[in-house]
């Protein structure tokens, strides 16, 4: 009894030995798996971000490219208004350009060319030339009369006809008018300043003039502020 015991024993130690001194294979196949979808994780990120690049750059180069050319190059004249064509290819204002340097030949002929007349009137030939042709260049629409007209509706194409000469004058009006304004405010304080209107102080005036190119902001900083304007009944007609 004592030796089945001892055998039974000995038999399990043994097969319990021999199961834990049996090495456990690491699971390779899953962690191989994984370190391949981590890389091709990798690699399509990496992919991906050099996609989004060169799409940046062509958008990036073809906007330039756009706006370059919408810089350079002035809009082609297009006769979008009723009864107008463009100067260029107006045959009235051929006509037009041909009678008025015709003028100018015949009275150029009644001079010597090395006269001060002649040289005066070639002179106008060649502007006369460069202003019909700056007319045709810049797509100005011309009537049955061959004379040019200017769009004020408020089209864009047509915005450097009108609109664009508009504002610059109403800037340069208004820095004008500000400037002036600012030299009367700045020499009301003093000991004569009917003196310095008709004499014009020219250091001061000098000093505003620079300042004037922004008046658009110091005025709406005035009008915020309540300084643009002043009450009446803290202004005298007798000074």
């Amino acid at each position: 009894m004592a030796a089945s015991l001892t055998s039974i024993t000995s038999t399990a130690l043994t097969k319990a030995l021999s199961s834990s001194s049996k090495p456990k294979l690491p699971s390779s196949p899953a962690k191989h798996r994984l370190s391949i979808s981590c890389s091709s994780l990798e690699v399509t990120k990496q992919n991906s971000c050099n996609q989004d690049l060169k799409t940046f750059s062509t958008a990036l180069a073809l906007s330039s490219i756009l706006m370059s050319s919408a810089v350079i190059s002035p809009p082609p004249a297009a006769a979008d208004i009723s009864g107008l064509t463009p100067c260029k290819e107006s045959k009235e204002f051929a006509k037009r350009e041909k009678r008025s340097l015709k003028k100018l030949e015949s009275a150029l002929n009644n001079y010597d060319p090395d006269s001060a007349p002649a040289l005066a009137i070639k002179a106008t030939i060649e502007k006369t030339k460069r202003r019909f042709d700056n007319y045709g260049k810049f797509g100005l629409l011309c009537g049955s009369d061959g004379l040019p007209h200017l769009i004020v509706s408020g089209d864009q194409r047509h915005w450097g006809e009108f609109i664009t000469p508009g504002l610059i004058f109403l800037y340069i009006a208004g820095w004008i008018g500000w400037v002036g304004r600012s030299y009367l405010i700045a020499i009301r304080n003093d000991a004569k300043p009917a003196m310095k209107e008709i004499i014009i102080d020219v250091p001061l005036a000098a000093s505003l003039l620079f300042r004037g190119f922004i008046w658009p902001v110091a005025a709406y900083r005035e009008f915020v502020n309540g300084d643009l304007v002043v009450d009446d009944k803290d202004v005298s007609i007798w000074g």
